[in-house]
């Protein structure tokens, strides 16, 4: 029989078979398969990207899946892919540009597109060589780039297609505007912050000298484009104003007192200004009262002619500084407030985000929304977990139109030409060779780009072929599952799925499952200024690949976040060393088998043997439920204990005396070993592919790789509560001895009498017939078992179900040396527990730690506790038997 090595390394296992599996072509789809379909697609990370703990996560959790399904017989695809990532990728190649004492304007557009492309080829495919060595089964003949060329096809036919049916157009519109991208931004791309600043309280006159009205501002220098102040019809305060012109203070410009039920009256002064070029709110108002906008910024962030001459060339925030001090002096600047509010940054280079008026191009969102959400509402995707559906709706029921356009050069350049000659706008597949509407040739493309996530949101259909009807596509489209995390549910899931019904008549995907965040072992946010980032890459290092997809998998609780621990990846390596350990055990003692794993169903099979393929076959109907509800938590720790626990602690020890004796019962327990370590193998590859195909390699059996392999089926037959009840009680009193021994510190090596007492007639009779596992495994040398058990005046007891045990203890340890240890041990807690309890009832402290601390010494406390009236209570029966 071939051997397992004495220890496990990972780093060679997990090269070697990464190699073999992609050599072998075992993670390509077919179409021409007459096999029930399983597709899921890639999120794609950005082609800047390194793989974080988020995508180890996430990806890991898809492998689970295809590799799962796959192995269930079905034609599985995981589709790859990478995301040009826009304005990130734009910055790293600025940043280089930059370092080499040049810019993009110095090379013009075509050059810096060609040196992001070169930038692309050389360095942008590190993230998926780190996806291949996590051991991720994507089909990577497929792997598409969403700048390749069917996938920029794709987007070309959408976005023409989109403008044709009157769903995109191009206007002035406020968005959100990074001044130093200078570029526009979606509002999923604003991240917001808390931050301290201040609240201005101004005076505007009435320009016939009858007072003023007072309003509040937090960036008074838009204050330059205010073209109204707003007021609630419904607001007495107001009313004997009405019709009147105010003053706008520095600017002298006239500007109108108007009524909209829009102003909030119990905000500040209920006294609003209108900056409509410079506020998506009061972009709405002016819209709705015909007001003009006046644009007092440039896209470099610097204020324009519109300011002023005063504050022309002026930095925004230099001019606030500087415009506070002139309404100072000019007696207008009532009061400054200290406030904390949240300002909006650019999600990439953290630059504080203007509310800005520009022309852009734009997707109407609504009439694509409404299909959407029905598709939620109709059960024809199903978000799991469920509660998140409600957060899909609340955004898709005010949902805004969708600013598309991006002012950078690396990107999907808008397919739309401008005619110089006569101003025609042509929306074209093809590039125009002329005018449409005066036929001349003197035309301009479109030079803004398309959002990165207009292409994304094709992801599931373009890179399947579309727009040709491809086998592919007939094959793998609607897409199965989508995993991803809640971060982007709006930015690209809501989006796939307006764009899938829209273009491809179906939803892109039958289930979304949303997975939590993964946080520190303290339950805080990972961050690089915090210091407390886990990086996947070192971590498989240390504690190989298959400890940490394990230790995320059984994590992954649905709708609870990751308290990400090493201590328990290194928990889980342990647990591939126990697995280690014991599949030598088996292939060392199979001397004289001829067999496979296949199970001999003619074989003489202890109670023992048929406890275990009993728990096997349950453990296989639990393992796959939980995958098929995405319970991938459930699924692992169920996989986990039935190794480590049933097969490892128990059954390889109810064998170990049965392989020791030559017979029919040593080959009956080989058999059974090896049917059920193979099992355990294939029903944990999924979660483990490296250690697993690495150890299957090595037995009896019948294939080429462990991930082609059938995964285990529950068969009604193969279970029996009955033997499984009766196996739980002869274990029940191992672990009640076992448990004895160790908390009256009893010589393991010692052996021991036990007495059961139990008026359970079936309960004796099942007792006594499998006692020799109790001897054996239990080091018992006596055991007597009925009704009428008599309780020893020395002894230790302990209930168990339906059954009294009693070991006596005379003779069995030196009482006064005892007592003396348990006293000493007791001291020791007390003095624990009196630093726990003041610890605990201070003020200050439960003020101030974190809950995590808190939960972590009320934790100690009541095991400290649990463990002192244990103690008391054998200290009792010392004493006993001291007297």
């Amino acid at each position: 029989m071939i051997q397992l090595d004495k220890h496990y390394e990972p780093e060679e296992v997990e090269k070697r078979w990464g190699k073999f599996w992609q050599e072998k072509n075992y993670f390509h789809a077919d179409e021409t398969l007459d096999k029930p379909t399983f597709t899921i697609v890639i999120p794609p990370p950005n082609i800047t990207g390194r793989l974080h703990i988020g995508h180890a996560f996430n990806n890991t959790l898809q492998d689970i899946l295809t590799r799962w399904k796959r192995m269930q017989g079905f034609n599985a695809l995981w589709q790859p892919g990478t995301d040009h990532a826009g304005i990130a990728t734009q910055n790293v190649v600025e940043r280089q540009l930059h370092a080499e004492g040049t810019d993009r304007q110095a090379l013009g557009r075509d050059a810096f597109v060609e040196r992001v492309w070169k930038w692309r080829d050389e360095s942008g495919g590190t993230i998926t060589e780190q996806l291949k060595k996590l051991g991720s089964s994507l089909d990577w003949q497929r792997d598409r780039f969403t700048m390749d060329e069917g996938l920029s096809r794709a987007v070309r036919e959408v976005f023409v297609t989109l403008y044709e049916d009157g769903l995109i157009y191009k206007g002035d519109y406020i968005i959100n505007w990074c001044p130093r991208c200078q570029t526009a931004l979606s509002d999923l791309e604003v991240e917001y912050q808390d931050a301290q600043g201040h609240l201005y309280h101004l005076k505007y006159a009435f320009k016939d000298g009858d007072g003023f009205l007072v309003i509040a501002t937090t960036r008074p220098e838009t204050m330059l484009g205010d073209t109204a102040v707003a007021v609630n019809p419904k607001d007495e305060r107001y009313m004997k104003f009405k019709g009147k012109t105010l003053i706008l203070p520095i600017v002298n410009r006239e500007i109108p007192l108007i009524e909209d039920g829009y102003v909030d009256t119990s905000f500040g002064t209920g006294a609003l200004k209108v900056t409509p070029a410079h506020d998506p709110n009061d972009f709405e108002l002016g819209r709705r009262h015909n007001l003009p906008s006046v644009n007092v910024m440039a896209p470099n962030g610097t204020m324009n002619a519109e300011a002023g001459q005063t504050y022309e060339g002026l930095d925004r925030f230099e001019c606030r500084k500087k415009l506070v001090q002139d309404l100072k002096n000019a007696g207008v600047l009532l009061k400054i407030e200290d406030l904390n509010h949240s300002v909006g940054h650019c999600y990439r280079c953290k630059t504080v985000v203007e509310p800005y008026l520009s022309k852009q191009w734009f997707v109407k969102a609504k009439p694509l929304a409404e299909p959407a959400m029905e598709a939620v509402r109709n059960g024809s995707i199903k978000i799991v977990p469920k509660f998140w559906e409600n957060t899909y709706f609340e955004w898709m029921e005010n949902i805004r139109d969708w600013c598309i356009s991006r002012q950078i050069w690396w990107g999907h350049q808008i397919p739309a030409w401008t005619c110089k000659a006569c101003s025609e706008i042509q929306v074209v597949r093809e590039t125009p060779e002329k005018c449409s509407a005066c036929s001349s040739t003197d035309l301009e493309q479109e030079t803004d780009v398309l959002d990165t996530w207009f292409s994304s949101a094709l992801w599931p259909f373009s890179t399947l072929g579309w727009p040709e009807k491809t086998e592919t596509l007939k094959k793998f489209y609607p897409t199965t599952v989508l995993c991803t995390g809640f971060d982007i549910l709006f930015f690209w899931v809501a989006r796939m799925i307006m764009m899938g019904i829209k273009f491809m008549d179906d939803v892109p995907f039958r289930h979304v499952y949303i997975h939590a965040l993964i946080r520190d072992a303290e339950g805080q946010k990972m961050s690089k200024t915090k210091g407390n980032v886990i990086d996947p890459l070192e971590v498989m290092e240390q504690y190989g690949t298959d400890a940490l997809r394990f230790t995320l998998a059984a994590f992954a609780a649905q709708g609870r976040d990751i308290k990400l621990d090493e201590d328990r990846i290194d928990g889980y390596r342990n647990f591939c060393n126990k697995l280690w350990n014991a599949s030598r055990f088996v292939l060392m003692n199979l001397e004289g088998y001829e067999g496979t794993c296949q199970l001999d169903e003619q074989a003489d099979r202890s109670i023992a043997d048929q406890w275990i393929l009993s728990r096997l076959n349950n453990t296989t109907r639990e393992v796959n439920q939980a995958l098929e509800d995405f319970k991938f938590n459930d699924a692992a720790l169920t996989v986990y204990k039935f190794i480590w626990n049933e097969y490892c602690d128990w059954y390889i020890e109810f064998s170990k005396s049965r392989l020791a004796v030559e017979g029919p019962g040593k080959k009956a327990a080989q058999n059974v070993l090896l049917h059920v370590l193979e099992a355990s193998l294939k029903l944990l590859h999924p979660f483990m592919p490296f250690i697993t195909e690495e150890i299957w390699q090595k037995l009896p059996k019948n294939g080429d790789s462990i991930m082609i392999s059938a995964f285990p089926e529950f068969r009604a037959d193969r279970s029996d509560a009955k033997v499984e009840e009766a196996m739980g009680k002869v274990m029940e009193v191992i672990t009640g001895v076992r448990n004895i021994r160790g908390e009256m510190n009893l010589n393991p090596g010692l052996k021991l009498n036990a007495l059961i007492k139990t008026g359970h007639a079936d309960l004796e009779a099942t007792l006594k017939k499998h006692a020799g596992f109790i001897r054996e495994l239990a080091r018992v040398d006596q055991i007597t078992i009925g009704p009428d058990i008599v309780k020893t005046e020395v002894s230790a007891s302990s209930v168990l179900g339906g059954m009294d045990l009693i070991i006596p203890l005379e003779g069995m340890m030196d009482f006064a040396e005892e007592k003396n240890r348990i006293e000493k041990e007791l001291k020791k807690i007390a003095k624990d527990l009196i630093f726990l309890d003041k610890k605990l009832s201070n003020p200050n402290f439960v003020k101030k730690a974190p809950a995590e601390v808190i939960e972590k010494d009320e934790k100690r406390k009541t095991t400290l506790s649990e463990k002192q009236a244990k103690l008391e209570t054998h200290l009792q029966t010392i004493e006993q038997a001291i007297r």
